[in-house]
């Protein structure tokens, strides 16, 4: 038997998230899927591997470096899931007879990137889409923006704006020159002309096309898209605002194209999407229009912890039974089936050899907010202990008082 002792470790790039993360997270989640649920939106899920075939090729060619590419043990050329967004293509082309449009779908799932890791950059990471596949009308357009401002308005977020663009404007220029246009905001506009010369514009060329865009005005794709904003309540420069300069990166990107970005966070844009009108028909061999958002989740996350808008538990337990002794241990777990089954989330420590003050300091470890104490005393009586781990303050409750204070 191979005795060597294994190293504990994990992959640059990837995460474990221990429960007092993951309970973030999942707090999160739960409050996008109330808003995506509210807009119609249905949940959907794709499997982690595709075939290579249906990735590469339809993200341009800097993101195809990325990808996650390998040969399985049948010898099939497969990759780990890019994005979420050819997946749904894939998943319209292959079931277009089963589902019904337009087709409103979120899914909150891992991707995967060959990326080089920085902070807030990783090799896997948690996207949140939600697109409305079938419906050209820029009312689809409207609707996902205001789905997703609602949605960081739920998260408790009060400085966000959607910056809002026309991808049709670049359609003559070549897809490498777009990718760089798109980096203006992190790299400004000397990075920017020095890539495009690299790329092949000249000097004075490269200058004169990033200061046009100075002068650019709304196309009347967008002043029609803000006039439908505003009617959703929305306000504009408040809510959402026209930026000539952003371009995301991607070649699927049609018509309208969004980033969401918060003025009190630094680090970037916490989502972005837009219309991709042609891409499910490099599946099906005839375009289906569609238009999505994708949340940056990590970043979503990153803010916010700045923003304090997270909740502060480290456990989603709300209290912890003791057992006093032997003798009563049957009696502890009458209470706690009790409460489980008043739906307040309960745990207990079944080793029966650990003292009281060792239960308190492993509730007190997880944070749960209140710890029941049955000894001999409350038995007799018919009442037990409930202790507020925080301020410290004991009562003591008959079985149906615990219920009703722990339920509030």
């Amino acid at each position: 038997m191979n005795t060597q002792k294994i190293t504990p470790q994990i992959l640059k790039g990837f995460r474990d998230f221990l429960p007092n993360i993951a309970i973030k997270r999942n707090y999160v989640i739960e409050k996008l899927k109330i808003i995506f649920e509210q807009f119609g939106f249905d949940p959907l899920e794709t499997p982690a591997l595709e075939y290579a075939e249906t990735l590469l090729g339809k993200y341009g060619n800097e993101a195809d470096k990325l990808l996650y590419l390998f040969e399985d043990r049948g010898k099939r050329k497969v990759g780990l899931r890019y994005d979420q967004t050819v997946p749904l293509a894939r998943v319209i082309a292959q079931y277009k007879n089963q589902i019904s449009f337009p087709f409103k779908r979120y899914q909150i799932q891992p991707v995967w990137r060959a990326d080089n890791t920085q902070k807030g950059r990783y090799r896997e990471f948690l996207q949140c889409d939600i697109d409305t596949v079938g419906a050209g009308g820029i009312y689809a357009d409207a609707e996902i923006i205001s789905c997703v401002i609602k949605a960081t308005k739920n998260l408790g977020f009060k400085n966000v704006k959607m910056i809002i663009n026309d991808r049709s404007v670049f359609v003559n220029l070549k897809p490498e020159f777009i990718v760089s246009i798109d980096k203006l905001a992190k790299i400004g506009k000397n990075g920017v002309v020095k890539e495009l010369i690299n790329k092949g514009m000249s000097k004075d060329q490269a200058e004169k096309f990033i200061n046009s865009f100075d002068k650019t005005k709304p196309t009347p794709h967008i002043i029609s898209l803000f006039k439908i904003l505003a009617s959703n309540g929305l306000k504009e420069n408040e809510d959402f605002e026209f930026d000539p300069t952003l371009a995301r990166g991607l070649d699927y990107y049609t018509s309208t194209i969004y980033e969401l970005i918060c003025m009190d966070y630094s680090s970037g844009s916490i989502g972005g999407g837009g219309r991709y009108d042609k891409l499910i028909g490099q599946f099906i061999g005839n375009n289906i229009p569609a238009v999505g958002f994708a949340f940056g989740f990590d970043r979503l996350l990153e803010a916010m912890e700045i923003l304090q808008l997270l909740p502060t538990v480290s456990s989603s337990t709300k209290v912890f039974v003791t057992i006093f002794s032997d003798e009563l241990l049957q009696t502890s777990i009458d209470l706690v089936s009790i409460l489980r089954n008043n739906n307040i989330n309960t745990d207990i420590n079944l080793d029966s050899d650990l003292r009281l003050d060792k239960q308190l300091k492993y509730a007190n470890k997880k944070s749960i907010p209140y710890v029941v104490i049955i000894g001999p005393e409350e038995v007799a009586s018919g009442k037990v202990v409930l202790k507020d781990m925080k301020t410290g303050e004991q009562f003591k409750l008959t079985q149906e008082e615990l219920v009703n204070k722990l339920c509030k």
